[in-house]
């Protein structure tokens, strides 16, 4: 356990969502359906126009070349369109520990199998190719919806960071952190597997 983490663009293939790594040509498509306010009400930094989402990417892409972040699109396979981002964030190569966030994806999508999909195909390659000994994922401690998500593919509250962050509208958000250990991947891993069955 001592080598370090390599962590490096990949294509996570499932049966309804690819995840591909995110590139600028993805702007035109999430910037057809990734404007809804909904869908940034707990982000920290909304997104609100085309500009606002070339921009998010751009960010993204920056924290990719320092190693701290590896973005996806998240593309449905029916129709090859991109609905939504997610990555692995705040990396650490040394303690084989990545964080899973920064998670939307566009309101048609939300109440099908994607999002629960992409969880699994990241959860499945940072335990079983990355060699992750813990995966992280944090929510607005206002965000019930998000909470109740995250709990139930099987991660442990941990607890608040209190006074986490400020956002956009000038909010002081707590934020909830939640783990899986990899000790718990294969219990998370047959959940998940049961919730993905047609």
């Amino acid at each position: 356990m001592t080598a370090e983490m390599i962590v490096a663009p990949v294509i996570l293939e499932g049966r309804h969502v690819r995840l591909e790594p995110l590139s600028r040509a993805h702007q035109p498509d999430l910037a057809v359906v990734g404007l809804e306010e909904s869908l940034w009400r707990w982000i920290p930094t909304p997104v609100r126009t085309p500009e606002e989402m070339s921009a998010y990417i751009a960010t993204a892409l920056e924290e990719q070349t320092r190693g701290v972040s590896l973005p996806f699109a998240l593309i449905e396979k029916a129709t090859w369109q991109a609905i939504g981002s997610t990555r692995y964030g705040n990396i650490d190569r040394t303690h084989h520990r990545v964080e899973i966030g920064w998670t939307w994806v566009a309101p048609p999508w939300q109440r099908s199998a994607v999002n629960t999909e992409a969880k699994y195909l990241l959860l499945r390659h940072a335990f079983e190719t990355l060699g992750c000994i813990r995966v992280e994922l944090k929510t607005d401690s206002l965000n019930e919806k998000s909470r109740a998500a995250i709990l139930r593919i099987g991660a442990r509250e941990e607890g608040t960071f209190r006074n986490h962050m400020i956002t956009a509208s000038g909010r002081i958000r707590h934020t909830v952190y939640f783990s899986i250990l990899d000790s718990e991947w294969p219990a998370v891993k047959s959940r998940l597997q049961a919730m993905l069955l047609p």
